[in-house]
């Protein structure tokens, strides 16, 4: 497993990260052996990063994970859990609401500290400035404390990241959907922003929550249809040669090689190794030539989150 350091935190990363929102049942049942074997399986293969959040499951996927990680398997991995967000439509960017998720989170983990605590998705904070003071400076004690090493933030508005980390010292953000086959903009537009200030960057929802999979994105999806159209075009095209546009989109963005770690979202080993070997097996250029061609009406086309307008 390729390690590359993330940012200037001196943690060296795995290449491709767990993500645990899967484990918070929010895509169905899983058991907790299953998801048991799935993280295990991971940290066998060489993943050494996890992603989880209070939200996930309200609770649930922090539960999980932190009796996946008994009997020392916690100290082979860096974990990342966010607070704030606490549900669809419930936040609390508060000091108090923070300090509250967070100690909720460290009990369902089994730990004493995370490895990288974040402020999940700001875009839905109604006072930015208010996020870049009070709820920073909470984030900033939590580390004092030793309850995180690192802190940072995320969000889907690229625009609203940037600005987090010119207003903010943060260790480490978390971007979603904007580096992947549709959308390469995490590269080009946000990298050279982070890498200014050493800030390690994780790539999120490689698969665009769910628009580069055969089955399309959840009906909530709240991208234009225009773009779910064309991307199921793409989809229909990789059935045709005989494969799956969720495996070529792994391949291209674990290809990205200036982002640090790509979060995979798995709770079952299968989904695993399917992405496991989404690593070691060329891509096949030709055909990453047609999607791109058929992806390119839409390309690095986004979509409103949250109350960010800018």
């Amino acid at each position: 497993m390729e390690r590359r350091p993330l940012g200037t935190t001196g943690l060296s990363v795995s290449a491709l990260g767990l993500g645990g929102a899967a484990f918070g049942q929010q895509y169905g049942a899983v058991s907790d052996a299953e998801i048991t074997d799935c993280v295990r399986t991971a940290i066998d293969a060489g993943v050494n990063l996890i992603d989880t959040a209070a939200y996930y499951g309200r609770g649930a996927s922090e539960e999980f994970l932190g009796r996946a990680l008994e009997g020392g398997w916690r100290e082979q991995v860096f974990v990342c859990t966010k607070a704030c967000r606490l549900d669809r439509a419930v936040f609390d960017f508060t000091p108090e609401g923070t300090r509250k998720c967070v100690e909720g989170s460290l009990k369902r983990l089994r730990t004493e500290c995370v490895d990288v605590l974040l402020a999940h998705d700001i875009e839905f904070a109604t006072d930015y400035e208010y996020v870049f003071n009070e709820t920073y400076r909470t984030l900033q004690d939590l580390k004092k404390e030793g309850k995180a090493r690192f802190i940072g933030m995320s969000c889907y508005p690229l625009g609203l990241l940037k600005r987090a980390v010119e207003r903010c010292d943060l260790d480490v953000v978390i971007s979603y959907a904007h580096g992947h086959l549709a959308d390469t903009t995490l590269v080009t537009e946000f990298l050279p922003a982070a890498a200014a200030r050493g800030v390690g960057v994780i790539n999120a929802s490689p698969l665009a929550m769910g628009l580069l999979t055969n089955q399309g994105p959840q009906p909530w999806f709240p991208g234009p249809p225009e773009l779910i159209a064309t991307c199921k075009r793409a989809a229909d095209l990789c059935r045709a040669r005989g494969t799956d546009i969720a495996f070529l989109g792994m391949q291209f963005a674990l290809g990205l090689t200036q982002v640090p770690c790509t979060l995979t979202g798995a709770a079952r080993r299968g989904e695993l190794e399917l992405n496991l070997r989404a690593m070691t097996k060329p891509i096949d250029g030709s055909l990453l030539a047609e999607v791109l061609e058929v992806l390119a009406p839409v390309r690095d086309l986004t979509w409103k989150s949250g109350n960010w307008t800018g």
